[in-house]
């Protein structure tokens, strides 16, 4: 008789949503996380889209550390000598229906564990699941260090470089075009100067992109988060870009900290934090194969990851998954039938829900990013030049279109013209 029904291998968002939701159905479950505790390995920049969570655990935010919900939307474009941003607040985001918080994830994901420890899991951290445990060929649990640990079925949530999804045959290795390198620090600033600095009242929170001058041209772009008392700044570069540079990742972390825009949002504030971390980018080409005989994949093991522009998806799907994939090991619980007949209804699940239908709408977008290049230099470029001669008055003024002319053709019409089709299909 295995140890437990189920193992599942980190304690992120999407194994401590499994974890929680299969011992709520009264099932056994290990969860094992290499952290020293549940969140220390996580780098996301810090916004949960609520929408997945709160259809598991209602009112969650009243409960959970959540840091302040998202009024503002920013979106820059940044030169070396501009900037351009758009501005956009609205009362529509106060409805709990479209809600989205800034979260700390190591003390979201701790929160998140805790649940499911509460709802009968054992959480063991730090424990690092080294290989998978098998019988004449069939996955009968994991390794962890001594330990052999058996379960029915394990489930694999350890992060986009899952090691044990390769091992079980579901995954190949990782490209570097596929995935990017995040790095982010965590500012420490008076909840008074954030909400000063940024116009928000108590509670209220803003979501910021920038693209242009923080990658310095490469494919990838910067991000700012407000939390209650602090700010999480970071930078996402895409690893094959990364290669071309000729500044490391913390070179640019500092330049784009010491720029004109951000500067000043983080004066007096002090590095409380600073780590890095592997990103999944390649959207639905990079999905691996999610379901063999007593195993499953998810969270950002899955690639189940969307970066598009304007926004970044990622925590949504992580709990999203983590639920259907509960789902289905009750299922496979209830039948007895642990074989990949059953636990490929796990696929089905995800193809039916609004992770993998959004993963399908915005198939081309990753290429869409990687291969338009201009979006992260000549057009940044052009958006400066433009408003620099619409607002600079040194004597008669000429025609709008006089003035935008000669910038549109210098970024070629054409080129213009190419990547807005192509972006209007992928975005």
């Amino acid at each position: 008789m295995a140890d437990y029904d189920a193992i599942v291998v980190g304690a992120g968002l999407a194994g401590s949503t499994a974890a929680y939701c299969m011992a709520k159905a009264g099932l056994s479950v290990l969860v094992v996380e290499r952290g020293d505790a549940a969140g220390t390995k996580n780098v996301t920049g810090g916004r949960l889209y609520a929408h997945s969570l709160e259809k598991i655990i209602p009112g969650f935010a009243a409960e959970a550390p959540v840091e302040r919900k998202i009024v503002r939307e920013r979106i820059s474009m940044l030169t070396d000598e501009s900037c351009f941003t758009m501005d956009f607040g609205s009362s529509r985001f106060q409805n709990p229906a479209n809600a989205s918080y800034t979260v700390l994830r190591a003390e979201f994901d701790a929160w998140l564990a805790g649940k499911a420890e509460e709802a009968g899991c054992d959480v063991v951290c730090p424990a690092v699941a080294d290989d998978l445990l098998r019988d004449n060929g069939k996955i009968i649990g994991i390794l962890a260090g001594e330990d052999e640990l058996t379960a029915d079925v394990v489930l694999l949530a350890d992060g986009v470089n899952s090691l044990l999804a390769q091992k079980a045959g579901l995954k190949k290795e990782i490209s570097p075009h596929q995935v990017a390198v995040g790095a982010k620090e965590v500012v420490e600033l008076s909840a008074g100067a954030i909400n000063e600095r940024f116009n928000l009242n108590e509670g209220e929170g803003l979501a910021q992109l920038f693209a242009g001058a923080p990658s310095r041209g490469l494919v990838g772009g910067g991000f700012l988060y407000t939390n209650k008392n602090s700010i999480s700044i970071g930078l996402v570069i895409t690893v094959s870009e990364m290669a071309k540079s000729t500044l490391r990742l913390p070179d640019m972390m500092e330049n784009f900290r010491q720029s004109a825009p951000v500067k000043p949002l983080l004066e007096g504030g002090k590095i409380i934090e600073y780590s890095a971390h592997l990103v999944p980018e390649g959207g639905i080409n990079m999905t691996p194969t999610l379901s063999a005989d007593n195993v499953l994949v998810l969270g950002d093991a899955a690639g189940l990851c969307l970066n598009l522009g304007f926004t970044v998806r990622g925590m949504d799907y992580a709990i999203g998954s983590g639920a259907l994939a509960a789902e289905t090991v009750i299922e496979a619980k209830e039948k007895g039938d642990y074989s990949n007949a059953v636990l490929a209804g796990y696929q089905t699940r995800l193809e039916n829900s609004f992770v993998m239908q959004d993963m399908h709408t915005h198939k081309h977008a990753p290429d869409f990013i990687e291969h338009t290049p201009r979006m992260f230099k000549e057009y940044p470029e052009l958006v400066e030049n433009i408003f620099a001669d619409m607002f600079t008055v040194s004597g008669p003024s000429k025609l709008m279109l006089k003035k935008t002319l000669p910038h549109i053709r210098k970024a070629g019409l054409i080129n213009l013209m190419k990547d807005g089709f192509k972006g209007s299909r992928a975005l």
